[in-house]
């Protein structure tokens, strides 16, 4: 092991939430910043860029990313029917076009990206902060599958983690073709 700084690998849980919720939230924002570090310094003309071999442009990924993210909170979790309008304000596309790809997502700046990021987050985290446990462990019974809050959480690390694998890959050939610094 290289000599160097020591870092601390110890999760630093919210006060107030309940212990069985907190290290799902710690993980969360775990998971985000490090997707975050990965878009660091990244150009508008990689941010846009489709890979040579097809796929999806990062932006597209990241509008997927907060899209789907929201999706869960929402129908999943909270069991609504509809979203709300100014959750529909930030999501004028649909996630797939007819083709069942992931809809195109470009044009947009990588800040509106994130800032998109940030307002779905803080509507999951002020949901999941105050959630009971027997709520976050209630069983919701949708037409196709039951499925927990508890679960949903999971679910959306596991997103999240692949599609920054997928972000950093997309990234790594364009820094291939000289396109991102």
């Amino acid at each position: 092991m290289s000599q160097g700084t020591r870092r601390n690998l110890v999760m630093a849980l919210e006060a107030g939430v309940a212990p069985e919720i907190a290290p799902w939230l710690w993980a969360l924002g775990d998971a985000r910043r490090r997707t975050l570090d990965g878009l660091a310094g990244l150009s508008p003309a990689t941010l846009d860029r489709t890979p040579p071999a097809g796929g999806n442009s990062i932006g597209t990924l990241l509008y997927h990313i907060a899209l789907i993210e929201a999706d869960w909170l929402l129908a999943e979790v909270l069991e609504l029917s509809e979203f709300p309008p100014e959750v529909l304000d930030l999501f004028p596309l649909d996630v797939r076009d007819v083709g069942g790809q992931l809809t195109p997502c470009v044009g947009l700046d990588l800040a509106a990206h994130l800032a998109r990021l940030d307002a779905t987050r803080a509507r999951l985290l002020a949901t999941f902060r105050t959630m009971a446990l027997d709520e976050f462990r209630r069983t919701r019974q949708l037409p196709a599958y039951d499925v927990t809050p508890e679960w949903v959480l999971h679910h959306l690390l596991q997103h999240e983690a692949e599609h920054r694998g997928e972000i950093g890959l997309i990234r790594a050939l364009a820094k291939q073709a000289g396109i991102d610094g």
